[in-house]
């Protein structure tokens, strides 16, 4: 009997086993299976971060040893536009259909439709599925049946249903079709940094399914008790640190979800419900993406249009680097640089300075985390700066401006975190380590540090920034003006 016309399971960000439906739903066809990454770098696609790239060659290299040990599969990768590929690949083997998890932002979408539209008038099948949210971004809606704009009411709506899919299982070994395909080497997509390589801090990431399973397991059975307090506090190992794994899809908002209500020993389970409210506010934000795509690059609150942002490059490069003068600012950033991720509470603090104290654009900002960020998600990255600037859905008031000394007294009160981070700091008494400039010398000589040299002072004042940006969005009339969405 001739052999079954295969079937391409086409990968994404979903490089997982474990409850991914594209996957389960094609071996359940009893059809041979082709599993496919293509890296797409097609214009209009938004190009991966460098730090990205680095985690995308780990996790590759993870899931083509899991297909190959655990359900007897090869991966397949290939360069090139999806389309091209896609038809490049189903010529060479037959395939009859196409399976794949659904992703959110514009961009993608017209990808997608695209090429289901050129698949199915050739006879191909395309089936695409919901692997990477709780809720699709169309199935909450107002009673108005409109989209939501506020958070609060959102997650009402939204975690009413928001547990009710549970996890599917790994499918067992299936009939894989792997033989004389032709599969790039990794290596040639040059995804790890060369000369120089600069991901030495990047040591203590696992990427891969079996990485998130265990980052999974160790919150769940330590910092998920606790985690409502400890999670505001950098200098403790508070927070899951899961958004690298869930952004590329090594587990997936279900698992996380069940897992956590499932296996937390809280008592009362206001940690599991601010825990829960995290992976809410995720959902929300791609919501709102999906929604208006335009945020993506333009601010939610049009009338921020007119908004007078400086432009100040050595400013922009003193933030980039950790040299602003301000200890929490600073530990932040230098954080981010090295090891590709920063506490949840710091980057409000640093978004807020960029945007506040020194008036630049959120987009300048946003940039940057895309680039250095192994967790740099679009529908999280936009949302959350054009929360911090103002200028988002459901965003912080315009005269919230954090004071960086006064939030690093009180989420790093004995300097911990900063002097992890800035060890050049590390001599200051607790007192003088958020605010270096308000040691006298004779402090200063004792902790070997010269300021100016060592470290540098303040490139601001936070009293005359903090005036010059109420002043700023008050001359917008920010206080008066209405919230409304991008025109369409």
């Amino acid at each position: 009997m001739k052999n079954p016309a295969p079937l391409i399971v086409w990968f994404r960000n979903d490089l997982r086993l474990a409850d991914n439906p594209a996957l389960t739903h094609a071996a359940d066809s009893g059809r041979p299976l082709i599993a496919l990454y293509i890296l797409d770098e097609s214009a209009g696609l938004r190009p991966l971060g460098a730090a990205s790239r680095w985690w995308l060659d780990k996790s590759l290299t993870s899931l083509a040893q899991d297909l190959r040990d655990q359900i007897g599969g090869q991966l397949i990768l290939r360069r090139g536009a999806a389309l091209n590929v896609l038809s490049d690949l189903i010529g060479e083997t037959g395939a009859i259909a196409v399976y794949w998890n659904r992703l959110y932002d514009a961009a993608t979408i017209d990808r997608d439709w695209a090429v289901q539209s050129a698949l199915t008038a050739g006879g191909v099948e395309c089936r695409s599925f919901n692997a990477g949210l709780l809720n699709e971004p169309w199935q909450v809606i107002t009673g108005g049946g409109c989209d939501f704009r506020v958070f609060t009411p959102y997650w009402r709506a939204a975690s009413a249903t928001a547990g009710t899919a549970r996890p599917l299982r790994r499918p067992a070994t299936s009939l894989w079709r792997w033989h004389e395909i032709h599969s790039e080497a990794l290596s040639s997509w040059r995804l790890h940094p060369q000369r120089p390589d600069w991901s030495g801090g990047f040591v203590d990431w696992r990427p891969g399914e079996a990485g998130a399973q265990r980052r999974l397991d160790e919150f769940i059975s330590g910092a998920v008790s606790g985690y409502a307090a400890q999670r505001e506090v950098p200098s403790i190992a508070g927070t899951s640190r899961l958004s690298p794994h869930l952004h590329f899809g090594e587990v997936g908002p279900r698992q996380i979800y069940w897992a956590v209500a499932m296996g937390s020993t809280t008592g009362d389970g206001t940690d599991v419900e601010s825990f829960q409210k995290e992976i809410g506010w995720r959902e929300f934000n791609h919501h709102v993406l999906f929604h208006h795509p335009k945020i993506a690059a333009n601010n939610f609150r049009t009338d921020f249009d007119n908004f007078a942002w400086r432009d100040d490059p050595p400013a922009l490069e003193a933030w980039k680097r950790g040299r602003t003068g301000y200890p929490i600012v600073d530990a932040g950033m230098r954080e981010l640089w090295s090891t590709g991720w920063m506490h949840n509470r710091v980057r409000m603090i640093v978004a807020s300075f960029l945007t506040k104290h020194l008036l630049i654009d959120w987009r300048r900002g946003e940039e940057w985390f895309w680039d250095t960020l192994v967790d740099a998600d679009l529908a999280n990255n936009v949302a959350n700066w054009q929360w911090v600037a103002g200028t988002g859905a459901d965003a912080a008031p315009y005269f919230r401006i954090f004071n960086p000394v006064t939030q690093g007294v009180k989420y790093d009160p004995r300097g911990v975190y900063v002097r992890r981070w800035l060890p050049e700091l590390c001599g200051l008494p607790d007192g003088f380590v958020h605010q270096p400039w308000e040691a006298e010398a004779a402090t200063l000589r004792t902790a070997g540090l010269t300021l100016g040299d060592d470290y540098p002072t303040p490139i601001v004042d936070h009293a005359l920034a903090r005036a010059r940006a109420l002043n700023a969005f008050r001359a917008l009339g920010a206080s008066r003006a209405p919230v409304r969405s991008p025109a369409a």
